[in-house]
């Protein structure tokens, strides 16, 4: 679902979350050629739900961005920041070939950060800011999702 403001370079992106209605958020926002995509946690949007896995979150998380981005019109491949938020540091290594399968060959700028998140449940939040590829840059890149 797309909501456009008055300004035809801005458009937000919901992803049908429960806490972008109570909190009054997007997903993300396009603003001209930037995609700048929220903390994205690892609930499964669909029922609300999320694993007790840091693993799994982090799976989750980049499904979530996925969609975010490709609803943009943009993937991975265009990813040039992205932020990893964690309670705990020790939860980090352990989802790093998750986030390679994304990330490895794009290697956006990155900062991880240890900070208490909205619920305690949450083990992982990831944000990222992405570049639309230019008309004249051809089809959408692409880079191996996180599903596998």
């Amino acid at each position: 679902m797309i909501h456009r403001s008055d300004d035809p370079r801005r458009r937000a992106i919901l992803s049908g979350s429960a806490f972008e209605e109570r909190i009054g958020y997007a997903r993300a926002v396009v603003d001209g050629d930037r995609v700048h995509v929220s903390g994205t946690t690892g609930f499964d949007y669909a029922t609300m739900t999320i694993s007790d896995d840091v693993v799994e979150q982090a799976e989750q998380c980049l499904r979530n961005i996925g969609a975010a981005l490709a609803e943009a019109g943009c993937t991975f491949a265009d990813v040039v920041r992205v932020r990893y938020l964690l309670p705990d540091r020790a939860d980090f290594e352990p989802c790093w070939p998750v986030l390679r399968r994304c990330f490895g060959e794009v290697r956006p700028a990155a900062t991880m950060m240890v900070c208490g998140l909205a619920d305690p449940r949450m083990r992982i939040e990831i944000e990222v800011d992405a570049r639309l590829p230019a008309a004249s840059d051809g089809p959408p890149r692409t880079v191996s999702s996180a599903s596998g």
